[in-house]
This record gives C-alpha cells, sequence and structure tokens, in this order.
C-alpha cells in the first residue's frame, strides 16, 4: 500500500493584485500558477529557480502564511486551505518555517531563551519554567550554549542568529519545515554548517523539509527530490541524481550549467540564455520559456506544454517530450 504524502500541493494558485496608474484597471500578477507536487514524508523536497519565479510564495502558501486564490494544500491528510483561522491555530505547530533573513525574523527586544520559547507559550500548556529549559536545551541542540539564552540577537553571527530561528522552529516538535533559502545570507563556510546541522535535524526527528533556494550547489547537498520553477509555474521534477545526471527541460539545463565546477581541468558547456525573465504580469502565450528557450518551435509559442510523467518519478513540462507533437515536427 502507497504511503500517503504529508504534503500534496493540487493545482495551487496565488495572484495579487496590483494598480496601474491612477485610472487604470487593476492588473494582476500571477505569482503562482497552477503548480502540483507531494512530499513523503521525513524527505526533502526542494523549489529551485531564479528570484521572482514564486517559490518563496509557495512555501508560505503551504504554511497558510498566505491563503491561496486556487488549488488546494493538503496536510497529513487534511485539506488545510478549508480550515478557518481557528481550525488552522492547532495545525500550525506542525509546520513552521525558517526564513531567510535571521535577523528581521527575530524580535530585537527579546532575549534568545524568549525567542526560543515563544511558540511553545501559544502551543502548549508548559509552565515558564519548563519552557525556559527547554528552551535552553535546543539552543544545545543545534549547537550553541545555553549560557547564549540571556543574550539579545544583535549579540550573535548570522549563522548562529540562524540556529536560534532553527531553534524556535522546533520547540513545538513540527513535522514539517519549510526552510525559505535559510542560508543565502551566510558565508560560504557558514552556509555548510547549517546544512549539516539541517540533515542531522532530520534524521534526529524525522522532520520533512520543502527547502526553498536559487543555488543549485546547495540544493544536491541536501535534497531528494528536486522541483524546478519558472515564472509561477513548475517545468520540471526528479529525484535528486537523476535531475543532476539527466535534466530534461531546457531550463534546467541551463540552470545546471552555470554551477561552478570544483575541478580546473574538467570543462563544462556553458548555456547562456538570452534575454530577461518576463514579467508575471503578463506571462508569454504557449510556453512560458519559449522566449528565452534555445530549443523553441513554433508550436511552444502557442500551445503550453503539459505537465507529464516521461519516466517513473521524472516529470517535465516541455513540448520536446510530447511524442504526437515532435511527429509533427518531423
Amino acid at each position: 500500500m502507497k504511503e500517503t504524502p504529508l504534503v500534496e500541493v493540487k493545482g495551487l494558485q496565488k495572484s495579487f493584485s496590483i494598480k496601474k496608474g491612477w485610472f487604470g484597471a487593476n492588473k494582476y500578477l500571477r505569482a503562482v500558477d497552477g503548480i502540483s507536487f507531494a512530499i513523503n514524508k521525513g524527505e526533502t523536497f526542494s523549489l529551485v529557480g531564479e528570484s521572482g519565479c514564486g517559490k518563496s510564495t509557495t512555501g508560505r502558501l503551504v504554511t497558510r502564511l498566505l491563503k491561496p486564490n486556487g488549488g488546494e494544500v493538503w496536510f497529513d491528510g487534511q485539506n488545510i486551505g478549508a480550515l478557518s483561522d481557528n481550525q488552522m491555530r492547532p495545525v500550525r505547530k506542525h509546520m513552521q518555517m525558517v526564513f531567510q533573513d535571521p535577523y528581521a525574523s527575530l524580535n530585537p527586544r527579546m532575549k534568545v531563551k524568549d525567542l526560543v520559547a515563544e511558540p511553545l507559550l501559544i502551543h502548549t500548556k508548559l509552565s515558564p519554567q519548563e519552557r525556559d529549559k527547554l528552551a535552553r536545551e535546543l539552543l544545545e541542540t543545534v549547537g550553541l550554549s545555553s549560557f547564549h539564552a540571556e543574550r539579545y540577537a544583535h549579540e550573535f553571527s548570522g549563522g548562529q542568529r540562524q540556529r536560534i530561528g532553527i531553534a524556535r522552529a522546533l520547540s513545538v516538535r513540527p513535522s514539517l519545515i519549510v526552510a525559505d533559502e535559510p542560508v543565502s545570507a551566510l558565508d560560504v563556510s557558514i552556509q555548510s554548517q547549517v546544512l549539516n546541522l539541517l540533515q542531522d535535524l532530520q534524521e534526529e526527528y524525522g522532520l520533512t523539509y520543502l527547502f526553498i533556494s536559487h543555488d543549485l550547489s546547495v540544493v544536491e547537498h541536501i535534497s531528494d527530490r528536486i522541483g524546478v520553477m519558472y515564472l509561477g509555474t513548475l517545468v520540471e521534477t526528479a529525484d535528486k541524481d537523476t535531475l543532476y545526471d539527466r535534466p530534461l527541460h531546457p531550463y534546467t539545463q541551463a540552470l545546471l550549467s552555470s554551477v561552478p565546477v570544483p575541478d580546473p581541468n574538467q570543462k563544462k558547456e556553458r548555456i547562456i540564455l538570452k534575454g530577461d525573465l518576463p514579467s508575471p504580469v503578463d506571462p508569454p502565450t504557449g510556453c512560458r520559456f519559449h522566449t528565452r528557450c534555445p530549443a523553441c518551435m513554433e508550436v511552444c509559442k502557442l500551445k503550453e506544454p503539459v505537465f507529464r510523467e516521461v519516466e517513473p518519478g521524472h516529470q517535465v513540462a516541455c513540448h520536446l517530450y510530447d511524442e504526437e507533437i515532435m511527429k509533427n515536427e518531423k
């Protein structure tokens, strides 16, 4: 019997209304436009793509920090989009978020012990002494000292602040952690420490991660499966090894070609994408990538590709893998 995914996203959509001029009609920025994916218990599913592709918005939709305009988010067999704010409250302890900027997400007026214990105050009935004890234990768990509990956020380095954010997310023992660019603001030497910490905690606590990043070398280190986003849509999903060995979508191929190779003797052909990322307010017709795609065909400008499974566990939205269309092209 197939295991039910912890998270299942179906046709998720999110638009933001924007105004053009004093008397202009409202236009809508389509940040997320009909994406679907699932995350199994205990795995790390990563979303990658350029800035503005909608991956961070997706993370906020999964945790219901934003409400979708369409589609569904199922968490542990429950459609959380259909829940009221009061019904959602007990669910929130099972899903926590680690944000990109650790300083902006930490209240500068609160001591570290109070920052870490704040979710416990909301979601549990522990006494102040019990919350304080657990906060100090969590600081030890993420590689800090309980001695740091009396300090304030500004007294820590960026890597240490991110550890505090992770400790706070862990405090209510969640099933899912959405990590939104958790290492992008950190020095490279610190990035690996935080990534290793996340992996150790996943093994220790049985965590499930939705990991959001633009850095493919970071994603390779931590992921089990990867979804590639472009202009609000998913263009490819596969397990890590398959995606890095056999990327199918031209956009994925271009992204992977930009990843630095540590061996100076190993030559790698770089795929340079021409043009700028189109506006999500007015996306191109047909395939959204056709304006920059080196393999663009006439059908790409007219017809949107279907997101299809081309081999077990490997899905792609590209006309190059539509046998019917390719027959006609020939």
